[in-house]
C-alpha cells in the first residue's frame, strides 16, 4: 500500500489535478522517481504560500514538509519534463529537467492552477553527466531571490521548501565539498518556450498545437474561442514577458541566464541560478560569471526577451500565421517602454504626471545613477526613507540628509521639486507610502547574500539568514 494513503499529511491529501498526464500524455514527460537521502534537515518553509493551498501554518508541520518534499511521499507520479532551447545563442535538444520533476499541480484557493516543482531531487533521463543535485548554497540563493522580487513587485516564482540531505557535493563554481539540499518551487506553470522548441526539432505540428491549446485552456482561458485565439495568445504572452523585463530592470535585477528554456509560457520569472541585484547603475553589469561577452548582461535583458520571443515563433509558425506572429511582438518595445516607466516613476513616488516632466525625469534619474557612484538600491531606499513634506516648499531639502547628498545635483533635484508640484492635494498625501511601497528596506547585493551564507557554511547558524528574510517578507503579502 502506498504509505501517502495513510498519512495525515496536508500535502498528501491536497486535490492534485493530473493536467500534464490526462491532457498532454507521455510525449511530453519521462515517469522519474526521487533520489533517497541520508537526512532531512527543514531549512525553510514558506509558510505565507500556504494559504494559497487553503492550508495554515498551524496545520502543517515541519515533519509533513519533509515527509512530501524530502522524502518524497505522493499519491502521484512524477514527472521529468522534456525540452530543448536556444543556450548562449545555440540550440540545444539534450535539455529536460536534469535535477528537478513535476512533483503535482493544485488549484489554488484563487482557482489558478499550481505547479510543484523540485530541483536538486537526484537524476533523470536529461542529467547527462551530472548528478541531479542542488548545493545548499544553491537553494539559499533562490529562496532569497523569489522572495526578493515578490517583495519588489515582479511576477516571480518562489520556494515553498528548502531541505538539507546530507550528502557531499563537488562543484567547479561553489567552494567544494559542498553541502546538498532539494527545494520545492511553487509556480504557475513550468512548461516553457523550449517545450515548444523541442515539438518544432522533431517537427511535430500537431504536438505543437496540442500544448498550445492546453497552455490556452490553462494559463489564458480568458481569451475568446476562434480563429483569432492562438493571435491573440501570443500578443499577449508578448505583452506579459515585456512586462516581466521592465519588473526585472526597475528592481535591479539582472537573471544571468536567460536562454529560452528559462523563459516561461505564462510570462512568469523562474530559475535563478547566477542571478545578481544590481549594486552601481551599469548595463554591462552581468550575473554569470560565464557569460564572457555580457549577452545577458543587465542592460541587455530586454533585447534578449524579445528575441526569445521572436524565437519562439519557428515552432509557433507550424500552427499559425507569420503575420500574426509579427505583429504580436511589434507590440514589444511600447509594452516594455511603458511598463518600465510607469514602474520607476513609482518607485520616484509618482503615479502618473505629465508625460514631458516624466520622460525627463527619469532620464535624469538614470543619468546621475549612471555618472555617480551611488548604489542603485539605496538611492530609491533613501529616498523613500527621507521623504518629508519639506521637500515640496524648498528643493534644496530633496535627499539632504542621504549619504551621497553631495552627489545629486540641482538639475535632478529641480526636476523632481516639478514633479511634486504638477500633484494635487490628494495625490501628494500618497507619495510617502507610494515610495515605502516600491522600495522595501533591503538590498540583496553579493555581500549581502555571503554575509548571511557565511554563518551557515562555518557555524551552522542561521540566524541572520532568517532575520534577513524577515526584513525582506515584511508584515505585508
Amino acid at each position: 500500500m502506498n504509505p501517502a494513503q495513510n498519512s495525515q499529511n496536508p500535502f498528501l491529501h491536497l486535490i492534485y489535478e493530473p493536467e500534464v498526464e490526462d491532457n498532454l500524455g507521455e510525449d511530453y514527460y519521462d515517469i522519474v522517481a526521487a533520489a533517497e537521502f541520508p537526512h532531512h534537515l527543514l531549512r525553510f518553509r514558506n509558510d505565507r504560500l500556504l494559504p494559497i493551498l487553503g492550508l495554515t501554518p498551524q496545520e502543517v508541520s515541519n515533519e509533513n514538509f519533509v515527509e512530501a518534499f524530502g522524502k518524497f511521499r505522493s499519491i502521484r507520479p512524477f514527472l521529468a519534463q522534456r525540452y530543448h532551447g536556444y543556450q548562449f545563442g545555440a540550440y540545444n535538444p539534450s535539455l529536460g529537467d536534469g535535477r528537478g520533476f513535476l512533483y503535482g499541480q493544485v488549484r489554488g484557493v484563487d482557482g489558478e492552477l499550481y505547479d510543484f516543482g523540485t530541483k536538486g531531487s537526484g537524476r533523470t533521463p536529461h542529467s547527462r553527466t551530472a548528478d541531479g543535485r542542488l548545493t545548499l548554497k544553491g537553494g539559499v540563493r533562490e529562496v532569497l531571490a523569489g522572495e526578493a522580487l515578490h517583495r519588489l513587485g515582479v511576477n516571480t516564482s518562489r520556494s515553498l521548501s528548502l531541505i538539507e540531505t546530507g550528502e557531499v557535493l563537488y562543484r567547479s563554481d561553489e567552494p567544494s565539498p559542498a553541502r546538498s539540499s532539494v527545494m520545492i518551487r511553487l509556480s504557475r506553470s513550468h512548461i516553457r518556450f523550449g517545450t515548444f522548441e523541442r515539438l518544432h526539432y522533431f517537427k511535430r505540428a500537431d504536438f505543437i498545437a496540442k500544448l498550445l491549446d492546453r497552455v490556452i485552456a490553462v494559463y489564458y482561458a480568458h481569451l475568446p474561442q476562434g480563429d483569432e485565439q492562438y493571435a491573440l495568445f501570443y500578443a499577449e504572452l508578448v505583452e506579459r514577458v515585456a512586462k516581466l523585463t521592465a519588473q526585472w530592470m526597475a528592481a535591479g535585477f539582472c537573471h544571468g541566464v536567460l536562454n529560452t528554456d528559462n523563459m516561461s509560457i505564462t510570462g512568469e520569472s523562474f530559475d535563478y541560478g547566477p542571478y545578481a541585484f544590481m549594486d552601481n547603475f551599469n548595463p554591462q553589469f552581468t550575473a554569470a560569471m560565464f557569460d564572457y561577452g555580457g549577452r545577458y548582461s543587465y542592460g541587455n535583458q530586454p533585447f534578449i526577451s524579445k528575441h526569445n520571443l521572436e524565437l519562439l515563433q519557428r515552432p509557433l509558425g507550424m500552427v499559425m500565421s507569420a503575420t500574426d506572429l509579427e505583429s504580436g511582438l511589434a507590440q514589444y518595445d511600447d509594452h516594455y517602454q511603458s511598463n518600465y516607466e510607469h514602474l520607476m516613476l513609482q518607485k520616484l513616488g509618482f503615479d502618473g504626471m505629465f508625460a514631458p516632466i516624466a520622460t525627463d525625469l527619469l532620464m535624469a534619474t538614470v543619468k546621475l545613477l549612471r555618472n555617480t557612484d551611488i548604489s542603485y538600491q539605496d538611492f530609491f531606499s533613501q529616498l523613500a526613507v527621507g521623504f518629508n513634506d519639506g521637500w515640496y516648499s524648498n528643493q534644496n531639502l530633496i535627499l539632504e540628509n542621504a549619504d551621497f547628498a553631495n552627489q545629486v545635483s540641482d538639475d535632478w533635484k529641480a526636476l523632481y521639486f516639478q514633479g511634486l508640484q504638477k500633484l494635487s492635494e490628494p495625490e501628494r498625501a500618497k507619495v510617502g507610502d507610494r515610495l515605502l511601497k516600491h522600495n522595501p528596506q533591503f538590498n540583496l547585493i553579493r555581500p549581502t547574500i555571503e554575509s548571511v551564507w557565511q554563518p551557515i557554511a562555518q557555524a551552522d547558524n542561521w540566524q541572520p539568514f532568517n532575520d534577513l528574510l524577515a526584513t525582506i517578507q515584511g508584515t505585508d503579502e
